[in-house]
């Protein structure tokens, strides 16, 4: 009997290409503005950081392993039964932990081809086999979606809205979607962004949780609440599935910081009006005035604008990308995403928007 000479990796594991966050510096530039990760240019509640601030005589103690002070401010904040609660180390760790519980060794996963990254790197790492499915005009397509379901579909990552994209599905096509799948398959709607949507025809997903078997929302504080740093994510899901997922995550995989700031921040409704209000002004700014420069740009409901590029004369995303950053602006290459010409800008505060837009005025005429 061979063996090897190390340990090996499972199958499928060195098939993950690694997550890249986005970049934080622009080196040998004094002012940096950092747009490339969606983070809230507002920064956290007042209220968090009193919380914060509050819990740190009790560092010594484990957090409460159940999060419930977090998730009854949660189920408060949406009128939710705290039981069909889950919370989390951001959301990244929800879809992990839902992945691993539901995807065997040959079994697939659905996402759309410009979807999260994370949602490949999770089936892959439980052994799974992803099926990427085509978008059309850079949106989710509920045919192709339903086309793609085979026997072996154990579940469907449907972030929405998307990023990079920052496009979203209607209700009534979320609805149709979860109709056509076989019962058994477990539809996952990945909601980090729903604050921020401001279209009738939207819903982050808690009506179709509440009317379902095999419907997940997940959410997180990372965005609107501008607490990235803590990772804090939460999902409501159907108890079964509630059930199943605690039996996989670790005992104590929400801190004490984290509870005691979202339980804060969540009740907080002036400071998540205000981060939507800056949202909604910058957001419909920074699309026109981009535009106005010849350059395309996928209209968004998030808190983020994907830029697409011209193909040739030196304008390419990769160029501007070159030279925003020697301007101190850091925007986010897309080229995992299948968008090798175009940059992802986040929102950011008045100076950083301005600033941003009078640098690509002056790429684009030089």
């Amino acid at each position: 009997m061979s063996a090897s000479v190390r340990p090996e990796p499972k199958p499928g594991v060195m098939d993950i290409a690694a997550y890249v966050p986005g970049r934080e510096s622009a080196p040998g530039v004094a002012k940096v503005w950092k747009l490339s990760s969606n983070e809230s240019p507002l920064g956290p509640s007042p209220k968090a950081l009193e919380a914060i601030s509050a819990a740190t005589g009790h560092l010594a103690l484990y957090p409460d392993g159940s999060a419930t002070k977090l998730r009854n401010a949660i189920a408060e904040a949406h009128g939710l039964n705290p039981a069909n609660i889950l919370c989390s180390n951001g959301s990244d760790e929800l879809l992990g932990l839902l992945a691993q519980t539901y995807i065997k060794p040959g079994d697939e996963a659905i996402f759309t081809e410009h979807g999260f990254l994370v949602y490949r790197i999770q089936t892959l790492a439980a052994g799974g086999k992803p099926v990427v499915v085509k978008e059309s005009d850079e949106r989710a397509d509920v045919d192709a979606v339903l086309s793609a379901v085979s026997e072996r579909t154990r579940i469907v990552f449907l972030a929405n809205p998307n990023n990079p994209t920052g496009t979203y599905l209607p209700v009534d096509e979320v609805r149709r979607l979860q109709a056509g799948l076989p019962k058994n398959v477990l539809l996952v709607l990945d909601a980090a962004y729903a604050e921020y949507v401001r279209r009738n025809d939207y819903e982050a997903g808690i009506e179709l949780v509440s009317s379902s078997e095999n419907v997940v929302m997940t959410r997180t504080f990372s965005k609107i609440y501008g607490m990235a740093a803590l990772r804090i994510g939460w999902m409501y899901a159907p108890v079964h599935v509630v059930d199943a997922v605690n039996r996989v995550r670790g005992p104590f995989n929400v801190n004490a910081l984290a509870i005691e700031a979202g339980s804060a921040a969540i009740r907080d409704k002036a400071h998540v009006q205000q981060a939507v209000e800056h949202n909604e002004k910058w957001l419909s700014w920074l699309a026109h005035e981009l535009s106005k420069l010849g350059l395309r740009v996928t209209p968004s409901v998030g808190n983020f604008l994907l830029i697409h590029f011209p193909d040739n004369g030196g304008k390419s995303a990769e160029d501007a990308d070159a030279f925003l950053g020697a301007r101190g602006y850091v925007l986010r290459r897309v080229v995992p995403y299948g968008f090798p010409n175009a940059l992802r800008l986040s929102v950011g505060l008045e100076e950083a928007n301005r600033g941003v837009v009078a640098a690509l005025a002056e790429f684009m005429e030089a």
